[in-house]
C-alpha cells in the first residue's frame, strides 16, 4: 500500500474525485447516511490516501482527514471521514491506516489535543490507538457515535 499525505491544493482531480466517490460510496449509499459530505472543510485539511500499489493513483483502499483545530468546531484538531473501502476490509489496513495517522500526529501535531467522532462499534479499536471515550453515545445520522479524544505528547 503506498500512503499519500496531501493538502487539498496538492491533490490532483483525479485523487479529489475519488476520495470524494469513496466517501460517497461509503457513507452516504452503503450506510445510508443522508449528510452534506460537501461541508466546506476539506480545502483546510489534510488528507490520507491510501492507495493500491497496483492500482492507479485514484484507485483508493482507504482515507481519512485530519481538519485544523482553527476550523472545526469543538476547537480541537479533529479526525473525520474515517473509512476504508469494502474491497479491501478485512485485510487490517484500518490498523495501519491509524498508525500512519498516529505516525503524522506525533510529528505535525505534538502538544495537541486530537478528537473525532468515532462510531460506537469502534470504540475499542481506537482505544487501542490511545483514545479515550469522553461523551455518551449519541445518534449522529441514524447510527450511534460517541466522541474520543487522545493528547498527543
Amino acid at each position: 500500500m503506498h500512503w499519500l499525505w496531501l493538502a487539498f491544493k496538492d491533490l490532483s482531480v483525479e485523487q479529489l474525485y475519488a476520495l470524494l466517490q469513496l466517501r460517497q460510496d461509503v457513507f452516504i449509499l452503503e450506510q445510508q447516511c443522508l449528510y452534506a459530505d460537501l461541508d466546506n472543510l476539506d480545502q483546510h485539511c489534510m488528507h490520507l490516501l491510501a492507495v493500491d500499489e497496483h492500482l492507479s493513483t485514484t484507485k483508493l483502499a482507504a482515507y481519512l482527514r485530519i481538519i485544523p483545530a482553527e476550523h472545526h468546531a469543538s476547537g480541537y484538531t479533529t479526525l473525520g471521514r474515517i473509512l476504508t473501502s469494502a474491497d479491501y476490509r478485512g485485510q487490517g489496513l484500518g490498523k495501519h491506516l491509524m498508525q500512519e495517522t498516529m505516525a503524522y500526529l506525533n510529528t505535525q501535531h505534538r502538544g495537541e489535543t486530537i478528537h473525532m467522532s468515532a462510531q460506537s462499534y469502534l470504540e475499542k479499536f481506537y482505544a487501542s490507538f490511545g483514545f479515550k471515550t469522553v461523551s455518551e453515545p449519541y445518534d449522529d445520522d441514524g447510527i450511534l457515535h460517541i466522541d474520543m479524544q487522545i493528547n498527543i505528547s
